[in-house]
């Protein structure tokens, strides 16, 4: 393995609170926050809160540092990062994380608590009331459980105590993620608090953002990667790709560490880079995620190495491309191309039953808006509707050899009472699927066209599955060669 260790003490203290100590902050975050403190200095250490796992938290607090891999087709690069000085678990400490907010010396939170941990009504886009975190943190504001919860005690602490405000900004796949926090927390705020809304609204900023790094979930060979590097085990460690990238609104309620100096960008609009991530890179990932779960390729490098999936997933960016906004200077064609070779590193074990967990949040930002804009203006949407199709199979669980698929998913229940519990037609269940509350949110499956697409891309998956279990014998080449008929064909809208 290439890459040499840095002795790195590290002695700034911290400046920065983050929610969500998952591999995704050790990889992007924590690792720019790194970079700033060792290129120019400053108290911008790391305090991270673990939404669910406490052993993440204590294995911050039992080492001062962990192993970065970053994973090259030409080799590995080793890095040590030192950036998270101390951890705690939102379970075990809420009164002492409340306390932190409420700190002289924080001055910016980040957050990456996924698209499910926002309390989030799909409807509304506001507060989701009903959900069993949101009732339990608005009933119980002393001992929370949930992001919104404790942000909201903290931010009352603040308020009460110090009287300076703070920069909040969301790191999760969004839309407008830094507006979605801000409405977030004040509906939440103004439940109980009107006086602390007024506050917030006064004080603290809510800076959009767009991240990006392919961070696969690690694994034993990054753990025992990390071991012979380090000389001791290493449970934080964590694997990513070279590529890294972090576009922030220029937002800042206080001081912000110099991430300007070693590649983050500061614009005042993030939504045109937002949407291309959304739309072009998570949209791909679902694709390509649904395709492999489906044909029992293992890994999005695995579905890549195809070289007909990969001029599909090519064309899909392509068409998804023609839905955003334009980024003056930007070459959006190069950009696809860069997407392109990233998902077919092969250094890279992105597993897609990983990128496939969470469809239900995922799906309408990522693909059901662009399919929206597309079918208004009379274009091909094809590749969104396949998707679509191939996530309604990841509901059913199986593949189609047979194989169980695992459902992770908040709304695991209510989906598979719409795919797997009515009449089974494919007509059926796509009409289903459109009545759920939260998934139709662009009217699109009130739209004949797109309707039609969906059903004629599910009865082809599930022909292909039947005549799989009938027979036995089809391969993977026939599988492959009967999508891409269908995907280039005349039948979709």
């Amino acid at each position: 393995m290439n890459g040499t260790h840095r002795d790195l003490s590290n002695p700034h203290k911290t400046g920065i609170l983050h929610f969500g100590l998952g591999a995704f902050h050790r990889a992007h975050q924590a690792d720019f926050t790194q970079d700033a403190m060792d290129a120019v200095g400053g108290d911008w250490g790391i305090e991270a809160v673990s939404m669910r796992d406490a052993k993440l938290a204590n294995a911050v607090n039992h080492h001062n540092d962990f192993s970065l891999l970053v994973k090259r087709p030409e080799g590995d690069a080793y890095k040590r990062v030192t950036a998270i000085k101390k951890a705690y678990s939102l379970a075990d400490n809420p009164t002492i994380i409340a306390q932190r907010i409420a700190a002289a010396n924080i001055h910016i939170i980040t957050i990456t608590v996924t698209e499910k941990g926002y309390g989030l009504d799909r409807i509304t886009s506001g507060l989701d009331t009903k959900d069993p975190i949101v009732q339990h943190d608005l009933a119980n504001p002393s001992s929370p459980k949930g992001l919104l919860g404790i942000l909201v005690a903290g931010l009352d602490l603040r308020k009460q105590t110090l009287g300076t405000g703070l920069t909040l900004i969301s790191c999760d796949n969004l839309p407008s993620n830094g507006k979605l926090l801000k409405r977030l927390v004040l509906e939440f705020a103004r439940v109980s608090n009107g006086e602390l809304a007024n506050w917030i609204v006064d004080k603290c900023t809510f800076p959009c953002s767009m991240v990006d790094r392919i961070t696969p979930a690690s694994t034993d060979v990054t753990l025992n990667l990390a071991r012979q590097n380090l000389g001791r085990d290493d449970p934080l460690a964590v694997e990513t790709e070279p590529f890294r990238q972090w576009v922030i609104e220029d937002d800042f309620a206080g001081p912000r560490p110099a991430w300007d100096r070693v590649g983050v960008t500061f614009v005042k609009n993030v939504e045109p880079f937002e949407l291309m991530k959304l739309r072009m890179l998570n949209g791909a990932h679902s694709f390509i995620a649904y395709l492999g779960t489906f044909l029992e390729f293992t890994a999005v490098r695995d579905v890549m190495a195809n070289s007909s999936f990969s001029s599909l997933i090519d064309q899909h960016m392509k068409l998804a491309g023609e839905t955003l906004p334009e980024i003056h200077g930007f070459n959006l064609d190069a950009y696809r191309a860069a997407l392109v070779e990233r998902f077919k590193n092969t250094a890279i074990d992105h597993r897609c039953i990983q990128i496939a967990m969470d469809g239900s949040q995922k799906l309408p930002q990522r693909i059901f808006a662009a399919a929206k804009i597309r079918l208004d203006a009379g274009k091909n949407i094809s590749s969104f509707a396949l998707t679509t199709a191939l996530w309604m199979k990841h509901i059913e669980g199986k593949t189609v050899f047979g194989a169980p698929l695992p459902l992770n998913d908040p709304m695991a229940e209510t989906l598979k009472t719409a795919i797997i519990q009515c009449t089974g037609s494919a007509a059926d269940q796509t009409h289903a699927l459109g009545k759920i509350d939260g998934l139709e949110t662009y009217g699109l499956f009130t739209k004949p066209e797109w309707l039609a697409s969906v059903i004629s891309a599910k009865k082809l998956l599930d022909r292909l599955e039947t005549q799989q279990a009938n027979s036995g014998e089809a391969t993977i080449e026939f599988h492959i060669s009967e999508i891409q008929w269908w995907f280039m064909g005349p039948i979709k809208a």
